[in-house]
């Protein structure tokens, strides 16, 4: 079992940055696919940015790609995503979650193929 502590929300004008944290705990996150989902009122939860923690590969949804970068810190089994240039439409629930299926080595977009999911954190982005 893996338990995902996200940090890191709060509320911030637009162009302005956040920097969330998901912090992992009661298993290593090697061979792990990391990944950053969100939610936003009346909306399905969507992909965000994943990480692939044995081959170190990073992908993202086309709406935040050059805008959102996805990290780790494998000393403290973290991952990290840093948000820049943000936009009031980039405003919800924001999810970390875990898949260990594919050894880390892939990735996957769907929500239904992570089985380990944070409580999330809410960003507020204001216009």
């Amino acid at each position: 079992q893996v338990q995902l502590a996200e940090s890191g929300g709060g509320l911030v004008q637009a162009g302005g940055s956040l920097r969330l944290s998901c912090a992992a705990s009661g298993r290593t996150l090697s061979r792990s696919t990391m990944a950053w989902f969100r939610q936003a009122p009346g909306k399905e939860r969507e992909f965000v940015a994943a990480l692939t923690w044995t081959g170190g590969g990073t992908y993202y949804a086309g709406s935040v790609k050059g805008r959102f970068t996805i990290s780790r810190e494998i000393a403290k089994n973290t991952v990290n995503l840093q948000m820049n240039s943000l936009k009031p439409e980039d405003t919800a629930v924001y999810y970390c979650a875990a898949d260990f299926s594919r050894y880390g080595i892939t990735y996957s977009s769907s929500v239904g193929d992570y089985d380990y999911w944070g409580q999330g954190t809410q960003v507020t982005v204001s216009s």
